[in-house]
């Protein structure tokens, strides 16, 4: 297997080495910042890999930690070097949350819930592009144009061969009913999401509204896998800000929050005749031609003899019926008027 060259991973593996050594030299964050008359959150920032500790900074922890093997200074001075280097998306200026990108480019799995939209990994351009003008006020055309291709180019992960990466989704019912730039760019996100949920690394479980209070209730999070890792990472996205949580206590607290969730949920086949039965408010085919994804949710477990874990929500009619109500609640109608401007579409269709 070729080296993993990922400058965030890199800087996470000297980190996890340095916060060995350092326990194993009984000093507390506090003690080596005072000696080496830095900050106590630079010493965390650099063990955590959300710093890249410089080769200097690796020379002066090996002496106070009192590593005299050349061989293990060097090798952790070369890694410091090597976090030090721009990953891929560097090229693209300034992009919020590029922590996040660098462990995402690395991870094996990720398990997530999103309450408000498609995860940006199964997003389509079009669905994409109208997320990022929408909810970004202050973004430019330039730097909307460049979010826009590092986030089609985060895609690139789901389809390769080598090492495809495992992804489980649990969305909210409201994810499908919102309506994000026009009908038509719902139409297709809808479509490739169904279709997307067929792939066997791929896992799509949908919550609606009749399912009723759940830990999902509490905002979007994800638990990233990261190879040599025992545990997951836990990952809450802000607007400008993100925070990663890897205390043992969390990572088990949000673990059991993301088992809930998915003993509520529509089960993955019952989800794929729930996302069909959405598609319906998005298209006008005539009865008899509608559209399908995958096959039915009976016809999938048939002979299993074991329920799908949200077999107890009715999937048929929970979206909407033929009046357009869901669960009582009216489907909202509306438009939203000028998805993407003009010159915005020509930065997409450069990408």
């Amino acid at each position: 297997m070729a080296a993993n060259n990922n400058p965030t991973v890199r800087g996470r593996r000297l980190g996890a080495q340095l916060r060995r050594l350092r326990l194993a030299r009984g000093m507390t964050g506090v003690q080596v910042a005072a000696h080496l008359l830095i900050s106590q959150a630079k010493v965390s920032h650099m063990e955590t890999g959300r710093r890249a500790a410089s080769p200097r900074d690796v020379r002066e922890l090996c002496k106070l930690y009192g590593v005299t093997d050349q061989h293990v200074i060097d090798s952790l001075m070369e890694l410091a070097r090597e976090s030090n280097r721009q990953g891929w998306w560097c090229a693209y200026g300034d992009i919020p949350h590029s922590v996040y990108v660098g462990m995402e480019t690395d991870a094996t799995s990720i398990h997530a819930y999103e309450p408000l939209m498609v995860p940006d990994l199964l997003q389509t351009p079009a669905y994409a592009a109208a997320v990022i003008e929408e909810t970004i006020p202050l973004v430019t055309v330039e730097q909307a144009a460049a979010r826009l291709k590092v986030r089609l180019r985060r895609q690139h992960r789901i389809y390769a061969p080598a090492r495809p990466l495992r992804l489980w989704f649990i969305l909210d019912e409201s994810v499908l009913r919102r309506v994000v730039g026009s009908r038509e760019i719902m139409r297709e996100q809808v479509e490739h999401l169904c279709a997307l949920s067929t792939e066997p690394h791929i896992t799509v479980q949908v919550i609606p509204h009749t399912a009723g209070a759940h830990p999902g209730l509490a905002g979007q999070f994800s638990l990233l896998q990261l190879p040599d890792s025992r545990q997951p990472v836990v990952y809450l996205e802000r607007f400008t800000s993100d925070l990663y949580l890897e205390k043992p206590s969390d990572v088990r607290h949000y673990s059991a929050m993301y088992a809930r969730l998915q003993t509520q949920a529509l089960s993955p086949a019952h989800t794929r005749h729930f996302i069909t039965t959405a598609l319906k408010l998005y298209t006008s085919s005539a009865p008899g031609d509608q559209p399908h994804c995958g096959r039915g949710p009976v016809e999938e477990e048939a002979g299993t003899g074991v329920a799908g874990p949200g077999d107890r929500q009715q999937a048929a009619g929970d979206v909407a019926g033929d009046d357009g109500r869901s669960g009582g609640i009216p489907m909202t109608t509306h438009q939203v008027p000028g998805a993407v401007s003009g010159c915005f579409e020509a930065a997409l269709k450069r990408t």
